[in-house]
C-alpha cells in the first residue's frame, strides 16, 4: 500500500443529485420512491433539482428505501480529512 495515490475529487455532488443518482442506480423511478416513502413524486422532482432542502427527516426515510446512510445524501461531497478534529 506503499505507493497508494488518493483518487482526486472530479465533480461535485449536490443533495439533490445524491438522490437522484442513487434513485437511478436502483432503477426506480420519482413515482415508485415516492410510493416506497410516502414523499410526495413532486416534492422527490423539487429535491432532486435542489429547489428545496432535503433536510434530515426527509434524508432518514429516503435513507431508508435507497438503502444507505442518510449522511450520504445530506453531505455527499463531505471530506473529513478538510475538516479540523476538536
Amino acid at each position: 500500500m506503499k505507493k497508494y495515490v488518493k483518487a482526486k475529487k472530479r465533480i461535485e455532488v449536490s443533495p439533490g443529485e445524491s438522490v437522484r443518482i442513487l434513485r437511478e442506480l436502483q432503477e426506480l423511478s420519482q413515482n415508485q420512491l415516492s410510493e416506497l416513502t410516502s414523499i410526495p413524486q413532486s416534492t422527490i422532482s423539487a429535491i432532486e433539482r435542489d429547489r428545496i432542502n432535503l433536510g434530515v427527516e426527509r434524508a432518514k426515510v429516503l435513507g431508508r428505501a435507497l438503502r444507505c446512510h442518510p449522511a450520504v445524501l445530506v453531505f455527499p461531497g463531505w471530506d473529513v480529512s478538510a475538516e479540523a478534529v476538536a
